[in-house]
């Protein structure tokens, strides 16, 4: 039953009660988080929660009211709800247990998982309450937000909805539901570029996907560019779809409202759009929407995310360099070197590689290590002193661990796509171009890269969704295949791991071999597996 139908069977007695359960759900919802920000000991300020509860749910309820055309069936409704909940339940459960159980560190005692959401935070309850304009957040506060986005929004919110004492779960309620809305969109997504069981399959993995969990759950941008980006995917899908003008307004809101987040990542969003766009529909462009108008249309944009850009970096560059080219370039290479020489001194097993290494085989010794944050054998035996830490490693490692192989076999399966025009292809290689470019910006750092990477979470589980389906369809056996090779090099470095961290004795301790072994264990399963699979007997059986 679609949106339209199930609203004219609903009597004005039944509207009024879910409204007003809807209404009483807030309610309770805002004290209970005031309770839980106040650290247990009353709910004054509740005021200001059920403002931000409220607020929240009017973006959930308002994108819902705009996608009513897509017929939206109620349990994505529960979906989206459960992953806002969700999410906004781990956010208050950092708050309350990372003071306990954490490292003692500055940014844990006061209740925020990530350090670099600590500083921008108390910086924007900071300029909230000060008589500084809030546009003061995009200039000279490079320490606490690089382009001043997130900075101004919290600003915000503290200003005209918080109260003088500093509640950082108040930000936590708005980042849970936008990030939740990641899950409408890659539904929408998904059904009109592949079908409808694929779209449940990537609604269900954002649902639960353990990296976009954990950033809706704290003060980070990536709750934002992670649902902005499948914004912008559904629109330009809409109008190849339908030739709708919509469609071209989703995208064009989803790039505006991502400039000030990251200009960087809102110019790379453009060319990811750009790359889809070349399978979708050639004739569309020319037949449905006229050149002037198009030609004018990406001329205003480019020249606003270059402005932008430009603006957002150029605090980065040495004085006097002013050419937009130049300052990009200069910031592209600054950062790669700086996020190489923090993976030099965080991962001592790569100060040897480097060393023991001719300097050529470094970007993709990087780019490897990259990929495979956070790395499961590492999360599971490492450990750390405080073991919050450690069960956070592991869950952040099992999720990515099993979405991997997936998006491996996708990049491998889709290309033999051919009714689709190379969309499912294209789409496959900006995934990895995104991995990659996560990667090569975070230095194969175990928490910025896969920050950087979850931007573009829905669209790999978008893929990750096709691939279990074409899987099912096909019966193609290299996707199994991929999963036990994963399983098979991962099962080598268990013992490595033990042999560093423990007393286990173990003879291979040069990481190459270890990788080889993997390889190699991989290589053989491989070539075992394609006979058995292509004997005369099988094929016989079958």
């Amino acid at each position: 039953m679609t949106i339209d139908n199930q609203e004219r069977h609903q009597s004005p007695l039944a509207r009024w009660q879910f409204w007003l359960i809807t209404i009483l759900f807030c309610l309770l919802l805002s004290l209970a988080l005031t309770w839980i920000s106040s650290g247990f000991t009353g709910v004054t300020g509740w005021v200001s929660f059920l403002g931000a509860v409220l607020i929240a749910a009017g973006i959930i309820v308002c994108c819902w009211w705009m996608l009513r055309g897509e017929n939206l069936p109620r349990l994505l409704g529960v979906l989206i709800i459960t992953a806002a909940l969700l999410r906004l339940a781990v956010g208050a459960f950092w708050f309350v247990a990372l003071p306990v159980m954490g490292h003692g560190s500055s940014h844990e005692r006061a209740g925020y998982v990530m350090a670099d959401a600590s500083k921008r935070d108390q910086a924007a309850h900071q300029l909230a309450g000060s008589n500084n304009p809030l546009w003061s957040a995009f200039r000279d506060n490079r320490k606490y937000d690089q382009y001043g986005g997130m900075l101004f929004l919290s600003a915000w919110f503290y200003r005209y909805l918080g109260t003088d004492q500093h509640h950082p779960v108040l930000i936590i309620v708005l980042t849970a539901a936008v990030s939740s809305l990641v899950v409408l969109f890659t539904w929408a997504f998904t059904r009109r570029a592949w079908g409808q069981t694929e779209a449940w399959i990537a609604a269900l993995i954002m649902t639960l996907y353990p990296e976009a969990v954990l950033l809706g759950s704290s003060q980070m941008r990536e709750a934002f560019t992670m649902t902005l980006t499948m914004v912008a995917f559904y629109g330009l899908i809409l109008y190849f779809q339908e030739r709708s003008r919509s469609g071209l307004t989703w995208m064009l809101a989803a790039l505006l409202l991502c400039l000030p987040l990251s200009p960087p990542y809102t110019a790379l969003l453009l060319l990811m759009l750009a790359l889809a766009a070349i399978p979708l529909n050639k004739a569309s462009l020319k037949d449905h929407l006229l050149p002037k108008q198009l030609f004018w249309l990406i001329i205003g944009v480019t020249v606003i995310i270059t402005a932008g850009m430009w603006l957002a970096l150029k605090q980065f560059a040495p004085d006097g360099m002013a050419n937009p080219i130049a300052v990009l370039e200069y910031w592209i290479r600054k950062s790669a070197r700086f996020q190489a020489h923090l993976t030099r001194l965080d991962s001592g097993w790569m100060q040897q590689v480097f060393r023991s290494t001719p300097e050529w085989t470094h970007l993709p010794l990087l780019l490897t290590y990259g990929v495979l944050q956070p790395f499961l054998p590492a999360a599971i035996i490492a450990g750390s002193h405080a073991k919050i830490w450690h069960w956070i490693a592991i869950w952040r490692a099992i999720g990515w661990t099993l979405i991997l192989p997936f998006l491996i076999y996708a990049l491998l399966r889709a290309p033999r796509k051919k009714d689709d025009h190379g969309f499912t292809f294209i789409i496959s290689l900006i995934v990895w171009g995104g991995i990659l470019i996560a990667a090569f910006r975070g230095g194969g750092d175990m928490w910025d890269n896969p920050r950087y990477r979850a931007a573009l979470a829905g669209l790999g589980a978008a893929l990750a969704a096709w691939a279990i389906v074409e899987h099912r369809r096909t019966h193609d056996p290299w996707l199994r295949r991929a999963f036990i090779s994963v399983l098979l090099i991962l099962a080598w470095f268990i013992p490595w791991y033990l042999g560093r961290y423990t007393g286990f004795y173990w003879p291979v301790e040069d990481l190459f071999k270890t990788l080889g072994l993997g390889f190699v264990t991989a290589a053989m399963y491989l070539v075992w597996d394609w006979v058995r699979t292509n004997s005369p007997i099988n094929e016989q059986e079958g």
